[in-house]
């Protein structure tokens, strides 16, 4: 990527008339980005740091991350593949009921270098890419909006017919122009030891107020340790320090984040839309947003027409027939969670073994290929 860009090209593009400026170039940002200027859209990209750092969230993905990535990725971002889950009810030691499949349910990725990578292409594919430059205040007109900047950028707004939110959980575009914050907002953290671990299986841990730990082998990059708690529960880095004593192992770095859990009734605003976390659209069973932000952006280059707002309500129809009744679903799992122990215990005893889900998709709990698995044991 070019480093010369972020400062030069704000100056360069702030009499231009955008036909969308995308705030944050995280996965769904940049997708958008990349697909609508491949579309023809004019698109502009202000990020408040770099893509990339600092990493706030997991790398465990489902093998759906390489349809929307470029050629090359999967060499470049792939750290360990994943067959399967021990579910636990206690820590580490106790009893594990496994869930698998015979191939890949899902890879452990270089998450930093994703976002790098998906803000390269949408460069490459002639967005305009503005780094250490955040979005201090939006400017809705009739006709346009105007982004105000800060960081080093000049004291002229860039000038969009739409503006798009893909700047996280806490979201500023959200917030200025008055959108419904998501139903729920998690504390998640995330700790990292230097032990090289190939293991095929993730571990899950039942044992958190209304969510779960888990550990990730991360192949020689390490392991990742984690858990998120809803606001109003024990210290999350508290909670973190007593799991992973129990791992008996020394943690190297740490980072920490929000996940928003339910999107509100409406992510439009006459100009402005939102996309990903600051739309909440993540899974609520197990906080991942990655591939739901960017299935969403995708619906939005489908459905939006910069001199268009009413196409807006079209944007709003798509992404929710996509993911709202995954999201739904999702939620009706998270709540097993918190069901009681025994209950737990006969719930995991009897769904363990081979399994034909799909990691993003709790509706293919219902399908054939599950189905037949389940009633096959």
């Amino acid at each position: 990527m070019d480093s010369a860009m972020p400062s030069r090209s704000v100056a360069q593009h702030m009499s231009v008339m955008h036909d969308f400026v995308v705030v944050g170039a995280g996965p769904p940002g940049s997708r958008f980005a990349r697909k609508a200027s491949e579309a023809g859209a004019d698109v502009a990209v202000v990020e408040r740091g770099e893509p990339g750092p600092p990493l706030a969230c997991s790398g465990h993905v489902s093998t759906d991350i390489w349809s929307f990535t470029p050629d090359g990725a999967r060499d470049r971002l792939l750290q360990n593949e994943i067959y399967g889950a021990r579910f636990h009810l206690g820590g580490p030691g106790s009893k594990a009921y496994k869930f698998y499949k015979r191939e890949p349910i899902s890879n452990v990725i270089d998450r930093v270098e994703l976002d790098r990578m998906l803000a390269e292409a949408a460069v490459d594919a002639g967005a305009v890419l503005h780094t250490q430059t955040p979005m201090t205040n939006l400017e809705v007109n009739e006709a346009h909006v105007d982004v105000h900047l800060g960081g080093d950028a000049s004291p002229q707004p860039l000038s969009a017919r739409m503006v798009v939110g893909c700047d996280g959980p806490a979201s500023r575009v959200r917030r200025t122009v008055g959108l419904s914050e998501p139903r729920e907002t998690l504390h998640g953290v995330l700790g990292f030891s230097d032990e090289v671990d190939f293991d095929d299986f993730v571990d899950v841990h039942l044992t958190v107020d209304r969510f779960f730990a888990w550990r990730i082998p991360r192949g020689e990059a390490g392991v990742e340790y984690g858990l998120a708690v809803p606001p109003d529960s024990t210290d999350a880095a508290e909670l973190l320090d007593s799991f992973v004593d129990g791992y008996d192992v020394e943690l190297v770095t740490r980072c920490s984040g929000l996940i928003p859990i339910g999107p509100p009734a409406r992510v439009t605003d006459g100009r402005v839309f939102l996309i990903g976390d600051a739309a909440a659209q993540t899974k609520p069973f197990t906080g991942g947003g990655i591939l739901y932000g960017m299935r969403s952006a995708d619906n939005a280059v489908s459905t939006v027409d910069p001199t268009d707002p009413s196409t807006l309500a079209a944007y709003e129809q798509a992404w929710r027939a996509d993911i709202s009744r995954e999201i739904r679903l999702g939620a009706l799992i998270r709540r097993c969670y918190s069901l009681p122990t025994p209950i737990q215990r006969i719930g995991l005893w009897l769904m363990s073994g081979e399994i034909g889900v799909h990691m993003d998709e709790p509706t293919s709990f219902f399908s054939r290929r599950h189905l037949t698995k389940l009633f096959s044991r």
